[in-house]
């Protein structure tokens, strides 16, 4: 017997896009089978609208719990995340208090994430100044891999890795085979832009695309000395995508992402004084943009995540100088990213790739990301051809801010399932928490 049995004439698997059923059983994929097949357990039939296709794997969002719950947390977090189809997501280093950068830090997050979170949740290590000697004691203890930042975090508890402690945090992750995560923008490069006024053209001339160049080419040369694992965080500089493709010809062992806003909107419609776009680095133009989608599109940029970095409405006012930088999306950014794909002739297959299955495999995720035997039945059921307006004050996220508001997007999420069982974001919560390694 499965517990229950998904029909749909539209699956998006491995191999693409079929009629079929996916039969479930104790909490896995027990099954794969042409659509007219014999089953037995509980049925579930999609409209002919709607296409099942496997939950989001999100590998970069701040939950900010604890400390800066007031900014979000693990229950509206992993709330929103499950009304947007995502499914898993690994939790970021910093913005929590304190951040995860020893063991007895994690051991605070995962206490304050227990029986909050609605999806599976993981965790990333912080690499910092000094902590060099709680790496590997924060790999043992489960993290995904380790995340630093070559510039000011933003927050003073998270410090940027110095030139010169770049290279032996490298070798020594390199030692037990973890990957570092990185915010590229080179610091002085920054220091010496001008500052940023009210004005959108003032603060992308505060961020120039020449830091984060500067900031990657830096690393890619310390990853080939090294022979180190790295990823490059929200990539919003289509300049810097030829010498990513050039070190990967060369070996380079770098993976690529970008954020659904960087997909999305375009420098020339940002309002001046309009701080909810703010983010770091910045949403830059529209012919950019697009070089964006064609890394997508040639395998140069790997995965689409969220980057969901909310905060309180007090702290996006002010001018962008001032104002908190981060954009809050992790509820939209599935519609956000199929809107944009379909409209450039994009498959919601590539989507699927792009936002689940990659993603899953960044962080070696190996039950998730797929619809396939053997993985974990995380399920959503996605009507792709349906319109909505975004409102703010309707997602779950914890606070009203975000540059999607009143945005009209098409795709929307009827239904998330985690390990076979329905998420009901109004009742218990029933997500995990992950450790590296573990089934």
């Amino acid at each position: 017997m499965h517990d229950l049995v998904f029909r749909a004439g539209r699956i998006v698997t491995p191999a693409g896009e079929r009629p079929g059923c996916v039969a479930v059983r104790d909490g896995r994929i027990a099954a794969v089978l042409p659509i007219g097949a014999p089953v037995d357990g509980e049925v579930v039939d999609l409209a002919a609208d709607e296409v099942l296709v496997p939950g989001l794997v999100d590998t970069h969002v701040h939950v900010n719990e604890p400390g800066r719950t007031e900014w979000e947390g693990f229950a509206s977090a992993t709330a929103a995340a499950a009304l947007g189809g995502v499914t898993t997501l690994v939790d970021m280093p910093l913005n929590s208090i304190p951040p995860t950068v020893d063991v007895a830090a994690l051991a605070t997050k995962r206490e304050a994430a227990r029986g909050r979170c609605h999806v599976d949740v993981g965790f990333w290590g912080g690499a910092v100044p000094g902590n060099l000697a709680e790496l590997r004691p924060l790999h043992d203890a489960g993290v995904f891999g380790f995340k630093c930042f070559l510039l000011d975090s933003g927050v003073e508890e998270f410090p940027p890795l110095p030139p010169g402690e770049l290279e032996p945090v490298l070798r020594e992750l390199t030692g037990f085979g973890a990957r570092l995560i990185v915010h590229a923008e080179d610091a002085e490069s920054v220091d010496r832009a001008p500052a940023p006024g009210p004005a959108y053209r003032s603060f992308l001339e505060s961020r120039p695309r020449g830091a984060e160049n500067l900031a990657i080419a830096w690393l890619l040369e310390r990853a080939r000395w090294t022979g180190a694992a790295v990823h490059v965080l929200h990539l919003s500089s289509s300049d810097a995508l030829p010498m990513l493709a050039s070190a990967r010809r060369d070996g380079v062992d770098v993976t690529v992402e970008t954020c659904p806003h960087y997909l999305t909107f375009a420098a020339e419609d940002v309002p001046d004084g309009a701080t909810q776009y703010k983010c770091c680095p910045p949403i830059r133009e529209a012919a950019n943009r697009e070089l964006l989608w064609r890394g997508l599109a040639d395998g140069v940029i790997d995965v689409v995540v969220s980057d969901h970095s909310p905060c309180t409405p007090e702290l996006k006012r002010g001018d962008f100088g001032s104002a908190w930088g981060g954009v809050a999306s992790l509820q939209v950014g599935l519609a956000a990213v199929w809107s944009g794909a379909r409209a450039r002739g994009h498959s919601l297959a590539d989507v699927v790739g792009w936002t689940a299955t990659a993603p899953a495999r960044l962080a070696g995720l190996d039950a998730k990301g797929a619809i396939a035997p053997g993985r974990d039945a995380d399920l959503v059921v996605f009507a792709p051809d349906e319109p909505w307006v975004v409102d703010a004050h309707r997602l779950a996220h914890r606070n009203p801010v975000t540059p999607y508001d009143g945005r009209a997007l098409t795709g929307v999420v009827r239904g998330t399932w985690l390990r076979g069982r329905r998420i009901d974001v109004t009742g218990p919560p029933a997500g995990r928490l992950l450790r590296r390694g573990a089934p």
